[in-house]
């Protein structure tokens, strides 16, 4: 008799996969049945309103995101008050979105909860293979909600406006966008949830999130290993584990923050970002940016910035124990050597805000004595380091592996320090030799990397571009 009832039991679960399997019901099979991924559970029945899973790489940690964005969307969340909602997917770039967070969301939603797709490039119906900007889904009130799509590579401004129930970050987003995520969320009293492996080191997510430096009572963590995912075959684990190293596996693995050494910028290929000079054309002059210093090293670079968003540094004066006049004398002669543009005679340029202060030897700040010497600088610089650290990443290497930022072989000291630029004991890059690396961070942080590509450009600027380019050796894509 007993052997009678466990097999009518199975007959059931079998008979109930099958029906779910027919429906296209993915949602419903999630954590059911015989595997349950329990630290899943814990992230879905948190009422916290920033919450964030720390995972290794195939833990489920995405799935928790995208389950948690269709069940609010579909309102039937089984934790949480129901309502329509109005929210934000947001991924590195249009491609991750593509293939991760969107596949996920798409894998979650019953084809007939769908009221329309409506695509940033590609066929709806054939969204699998596009890019999707919004769907609206059907919900159980009778009326529809919007799963909207944003990618971190569009630029703070993209991500300014709107109001929103949540905001799900799928990978670690920007510090300048999830403070704009932040506004968004605020006049619906909404949600902020985020599904990441922490690859880059301690970046502001250790700090805000992780440590909770500021004690908020709403932000929540949890970190999943691939040990919790109840559907990854032990062997293939363990296999898996024995092939990387401990660093590997600290984050991959367990989904904890490197705490360890190493370099800051190990996204950097010295045979992809240094290049030979070449002459830019005057259109894509942008920038001078200089990190000042009398008794220590004063370092100034010249930025130029192509109609495609790739930036160039093109070239460096970099000396230590001379006054600003000096200073100035030799930043305005490279300056006429490379034809660079001035504003009534005056250049401009960046500078660390430390400028502003006097010193014992002077009765005027820094930024005064340049005015006096016809350089024109600006002190309002974003100085947050680790997310200039992070914008420099990013240009180095973006979501799709692309580099944007080049170097000129002769900005010799620039290159020494990217290279010898090093995670110390405290957890923060080791405060030696960073003049240069300084700089290039206040003028990254400068710029609006969301100012779109020039869309239409004249037959003159396209050769151009094409021969200045073709003559650009070694650079490389």
């Amino acid at each position: 008799m007993k052997n009678i009832k466990e097999l009518n039991y199975k007959l059931q679960l079998v008979k109930s996969e099958i029906d779910k399997r027919k429906t296209g019901d993915n949602l419903a099979r999630y954590n059911t049945g015989k595997h349950i991924h329990k630290k899943q559970l814990e992230f879905h029945k948190c009422l916290k309103k920033n919450r964030w899973v720390f995972g290794g790489n195939r833990s489920g940690k995405t799935e928790c995101g995208a389950v948690e964005t269709v069940y609010l969307a579909r309102g039937i969340h089984p934790y949480r008050k129901n309502k329509p909602i109005s929210c934000w997917v947001v991924s590195l770039s249009k491609q991750v979105q593509r293939d991760v967070a969107q596949n996920k969301v798409l894998h979650y939603l019953r084809k007939d909860w769908i009221e329309a797709i409506v695509m940033a490039s590609g066929r709806s119906d054939s969204a699998d293979n596009g890019i999707i900007d919004f769907i609206l889904v059907r919900n159980v009130f009778g009326s529809l909600s919007r799963i909207g799509f944003k990618s971190c590579d569009q630029g703070r401004e993209k991500f300014q406006g709107s109001s929103l129930d949540f905001v799900w970050f799928d990978e670690e987003p920007p510090f300048d966008i999830y403070q704009e995520c932040r506004m968004r969320v605020l006049d619906r009293k909404g949600e902020i949830f985020g599904t990441m492996t922490p690859l880059k080191g301690l970046t502001w997510v250790y700090n805000e999130i992780y440590l909770n430096l500021n004690h908020d009572e709403n932000v929540w963590h949890i970190e999943i290993e691939w040990a919790d995912n109840p559907f990854l075959d032990e062997h293939e684990i363990a296999a898996m584990t024995k092939s990387m190293s401990q660093e590997e596996l600290e984050s991959r693995r367990y989904g904890k923050f490197m705490i360890c050494g190493g370099m800051v910028y190990n996204e950097f290929d010295e045979n992809v970002h240094v290049i030979d000079p070449f002459d830019i054309p005057k259109e894509w002059q942008d920038n001078i940016s200089i990190d000042p210093g009398l008794n220590n090293p004063l370092s100034c670079h010249w930025y130029a910035k192509d109609f495609d968003g790739n930036v160039y540094v093109i070239a460096e004066h970099f000396e230590k124990g001379k006054d600003v006049a000096y200073h100035a004398q030799r930043i305005k002669e490279i300056s006429n050597r490379l034809d660079w543009h001035y504003y009534n005679g005056k250049l401009r340029a960046l500078i660390d805000s430390a400028a502003m202060q006097r010193t014992l030897a002077s009765s005027k700040s820094v930024v005064e004595l340049f005015a006096d010497n016809d350089i024109l600088v600006n002190p309002k610089v974003n100085k947050d380091m680790f997310s200039g650290i992070n914008r420099v990443k990013r240009f180095l290497k973006d979501g799709e592996g692309k580099a944007h930022l080049f170097i000129f072989k002769n900005c010799v000291k620039l290159i020494e320090e990217i290279k010898s630029y090093w995670w110390g004991d405290q957890d923060l890059p080791i405060k030696k030799d960073d003049h240069c690396l300084d700089e290039m961070r206040y003028y990254l942080m400068s710029l609006n990397i969301n100012e779109r590509k020039k869309e239409e450009k004249t037959k003159l600027e396209k050769e151009k571009e094409r021969l200045i380019k073709k003559l650009a050796k070694n650079r490389q894509f």
